[in-house]
């Protein structure tokens, strides 16, 4: 009988609205064949704000399940023996107090959690980079991520304390060499510190070398990307060893989770993402001595919403055909002594060690977070990266060429093909929220609070204090707000400075601006918690490339902040981009700051992953054009601005 290697881990991304209906959703996928969860936290979660706080309430529930308490987390994995589930999440700010609420479950459960398998993500460099959901400064937030690796590996040693993600980076733009030397500097960057903190002995700190995960990405030049995940082995092997001595090869391990690109998902003729999905996923399974340990797949429709059960199911059996219907699993490495592919792989390890080498230049992955120049180098790819795509020198299926098709059945049915949000999930949260908040002891919560700010204040290790903190039904709200007291609050650098679209044809455009009888002004900005800023990003670099004075306000603004910066530098065209669902709620606040401040007469545009069904009630809010992943000609989009002044 023919030897097969076991699978990798199916996984989900999912979560929405309630933890209840998100809990009915993991059972209801463990029993079609998945085999670890994923779970994707709303907003507020990741921002560490409770569902009834005015920067929440409109992104409850949307892009994730919103837990708010170790009750919620009970509601959340009710049913589901955690004992035996190998469960990821995806939580970076609040990293450490989702572990804590688990852990608190796990203990009033009775279940011990030095047998707990799974990872938080805890990843704050790529938060500061591309996805946004960063709270606290880079200091503290580099020593809550070495904390959590003291704590994993002398109480859950099975237990992944971080997950170094550089599926963002690719997502913003970075290039295969950009996103091997960032996240390889991220990870430097954790090791480093918790060294740095001497808490450990060095026997122990070679196991919190071994217990280094990475999450990555896996986009559509599928030979390159494998190329990618070779080098990203034999550099961490490389570093492992001359960096910190670890001579025990399974300690110097490139343990990663893929999820495939979703940048590269269209709008227009969405059936098409299907093959996009599957030929990425071959780049992360067909080399086995590169293979992912764990692998989700986004769905068909995620450029046009969130997905819907359905969507998700197909992928999952896109993975299980894969794994179980072909013979990949049958074989050694299919690409052990290629010469084509070893050419390819040093070629992107000695880009990689370049790159590293000017991180280091720069102090390291901090002094390059905090510096601007990752950052700005994430926001330049992404603009060279639109550029090509609308120039055609970078061809897309359906967008860019082949664009006439047959229309597809599978947006024909009645809800189009998306996911609805349940605009009603907010009103369930807050209402966990109280009885939590009623039926709590309300003097053990102010205690609970009250240590973990003096240890926080003292320097002291604060885990087993959040862990305290959770048992006590602590709210995500408090403890965040709590640490954010000590701490402050961080704004990263946007990186929009000396980026360039790059693409030829723009001199009639710059033309028709300098006509005008004054510089138009637009304000770009991102009202409430969504954090990722590619597309914002890159229309503020075309606008200002085409001529127009430039505001750009940056990422998770109150529709107020937003309105009050309009009026005060006078703009023509406000720009909001909203990507997690809320668009009506947040884009109806902003147009109503601004009439209450006299800006009425400011035109107002909304950009992001906007469902056609929406359009009409955005344009019965007011707002002059909605723009959405269809409308990927740079140049268009600039110009339509430049007929609203």
């Amino acid at each position: 009988m023919t030897t097969r290697d076991p699978p990798w881990i199916f996984r989900t991304y999912a979560g929405h609205s309630s933890a209840a209906a998100s809990n009915a959703l993991y059972r209801k996928n463990l029993a079609a064949g998945q085999t670890g969860l994923s779970i994707a936290f709303d907003l507020p979660t990741q921002c560490g704000y409770d569902p009834d706080h005015p920067l929440a309430r409109p992104e409850v529930g949307k892009v994730g399940v919103p837990i708010a308490s170790i009750d919620d987390m009970h509601a959340l994995f009710a049913d589901i023996p955690i004992e035996r589930m190998n469960t990821s999440m995806t939580i970076n700010g609040t990293a450490m107090w989702l572990l804590a609420l688990y852990v608190a479950v796990a203990r009033e459960r009775g279940v011990p959690e030095a047998g707990l398998r799974g990872t938080i993500q805890n990843d704050i460099v790529k938060e500061y980079l591309a996805r946004g959901t960063y709270i606290f400064p880079p200091e503290p937030s580099f020593d809550l991520i070495a904390e959590t690796y003291e704590y994993c590996v002398e109480r859950m040693p099975k237990w992944n304390p971080s997950n170094v993600c550089s599926y963002h980076l690719q997502e913003a733009g970075a290039t295969p060499v950009q996103e091997l030397a960032f996240a390889l500097a991220d990870a430097l960057g954790v090791l480093d510190r918790v060294k740095a903190r001497g808490k450990l002995s060095d026997a122990a700190f070679q196991q919190c070398v071994g217990r280094v995960s990475f999450f990555v990405n896996a986009g559509i030049r599928f030979i390159e990307e494998m190329c990618k995940m070779r080098a990203f082995v034999s550099l961490w092997d490389s570093l492992c060893q001359t960096r910190y001595g670890v001579t025990d090869p399974e300690l110097r391990q490139f343990r990663y989770g893929v999820q495939v690109n979703s940048l590269g998902l269209t709008e227009q003729q969405p059936e098409n993402n299907a093959w996009r999905i599957l030929i990425e996923a071959l780049g992360v399974t067909l080399s086995r001595d590169a293979r992912c340990r764990a692998l989700q797949l986004p769905t068909w429709n995620e450029a046009l919403s969130l997905p819907r059960p359905w969507d998700q199911q197909w992928s999952l059996r896109l993975q299980q055909i894969l794994a179980y219907e072909t013979d990949l699993l049958e074989y050694g490495d299919l690409f052990a002594g290629s010469p084509v592919i070893a050419k390819k792989v040093e070629e992107l390890c000695e880009g990689a060690r370049a790159e590293l080498a000017r991180i280091a230049e720069r102090g390291g992955i901090a002094g390059a977070i905090e510096s601007g120049y990752c950052k700005s180098e994430l926001v330049r790819s992404m603009a060279q990266r639109m550029g090509r795509i609308e120039s055609g020198e970078q061809v897309v299926v359906g967008v860019n060429k082949w664009t006439d098709g047959i229309a597809s059945p599978l947006v024909g049915g009645p809800d189009g093909g998306v996911f609805q949000i349940d605009r009603a999930a907010v009103d369930g949260a807050v209402a966990s929220l109280e009885r939590t908040r009623a039926t709590r002891d309300a003097a053990a919560a102010k205690a609970a609070l009250a240590k973990l700010t003096a240890l926080a204040q003292a320097g002291e290790p604060i885990m087993e204090a959040s862990i305290a903190c959770a048992l006590a039904r602590v709210t995500t709200g408090e403890w965040a707000g709590a640490l954010r007291g000590v701490w402050g609050e961080y704004r990263a650098a946007t990186g929009i400075a000396g980026a360039q679209i790059g693409a030829g044809g723009w001199d009639a455009l710059r033309a028709r601006v300098n006509a005008l009888p004054r510089r138009p002004k637009l304000l770009v900005g991102k009202p409430g918690l969504d954090g990722h800023s590619n597309g914002a990003e890159v229309i503020a670099v075309a606008a200002r490339d085409a001529g127009f004075e430039v505001v750009y306000a940056g990422i998770r603004l109150e529709p107020s902040a937003i309105a009050a910066m309009a009026v005060q530098e006078a703009v023509d065209v406000v720009g909001l981009s909203v990507l997690s669902g809320s668009h009506l709620e947040l884009t109806g606040a902003v147009i109503a700051e601004l009439r209450a401040r006299g800006g009425a007469d400011i035109a107002v545009i909304v950009g992001g992953t906007i469902p056609a069904s929406d359009h009409a009630a955005l344009r019965d809010l007011g707002v002059a054009r909605v723009f959405t992943p269809a409308d990927y000609k740079l140049i268009e989009i600039v110009g339509a601005i430049v007929d609203l002044v």
